[in-house]
């Protein structure tokens, strides 16, 4: 029960942490070689390694070569119509320890010696924005959907073991039935050998009684039976 109650407690203080709104903020940031302007977003739910693993598969659309960079990933003349006819340079990189509720991710552009920013390239910034809100997004849904299977398969499994409990109880109490059943009859048995044993000792009386009486009648016969010998060997 204690285990039931704490997985569910995470479960809902993970999913409190969810029920927040998506924002992407531009910040400064350590990224791209060095404080550059980026476009930062929290995650819930994933681990920094996850956040990148899943960005670099986001990103496979854009083209361009994928790699890990200082600690973040690198993509490596991507494209992005959107944003610039010409390749660009992507980093991502996050922030934060596996088990913290809230990833930090960061997203920079370098479109060819200027990082994207808000006041010198609101148009591009605004499709930039957009990627990583979609991102941080799916990245969300994905994290929740990974964690509503979990919890699913838990569900699952409680119901089968609260079945196999059901159907143990059935069973049980199907014995005890029986073994009433049999107590019943065992007992019903009993009063019946207590009636034949208190007229089996009636009999015995009686018996005894008959025994008795038929000792004088055996002594009669028997001075009959002398009486009628003596009478045949007198004969000559």
């Amino acid at each position: 029960m204690k285990k039931t109650l704490t997985i569910t407690l995470a479960l809902s203080l993970t999913v409190f942490g969810f029920a927040q709104k998506i924002k992407v903020k531009e910040s400064r940031e350590s990224i791209g070689g060095g404080n550059n302007n980026a476009l930062v977003v929290i995650m819930y739910g994933v681990t920094p390694d996850e956040v990148q693993e899943a960005f670099k598969s986001f990103m496979k659309s854009y083209g361009g070569k994928r790699s890990e960079k200082d600690g973040g990933v690198f993509i490596d003349h991507a494209l992005v119509k959107d944003i610039s006819n010409n390749t660009i340079d992507i980093y991502g990189k996050a922030q934060g320890s596996k088990g913290d509720k809230e990833i930090k991710f960061a997203v920079a552009f370098d479109l060819g010696g200027a990082f994207l920013n808000s006041s010198d390239h609101k148009s591009q910034y605004n499709v930039a924005e957009k990627i990583v809100k979609e991102f941080a997004m799916k990245g969300t849904k994905d994290a929740i959907e990974s964690q509503l299977k979990v919890a699913q398969k838990a569900q699952s499994k409680l119901e089968d073991q609260l079945k196999d409990l059901e159907k143990e109880n059935k069973n049980l109490t199907g014995d005890v039935e029986d073994y009433k059943a049999k107590i019943k009859k065992a007992e019903d048995e009993i009063a019946s050998n207590k009636d034949k044993i208190k007229k089996a000792e009636g009999d015995i009386v009686t018996n005894k009684s008959n025994q008795d009486k038929k000792k004088p009648e055996i002594e009669a016969q028997k001075k009959i039976v002398t009486e009628i010998d003596s009478k045949l060997k007198a004969v000559e």
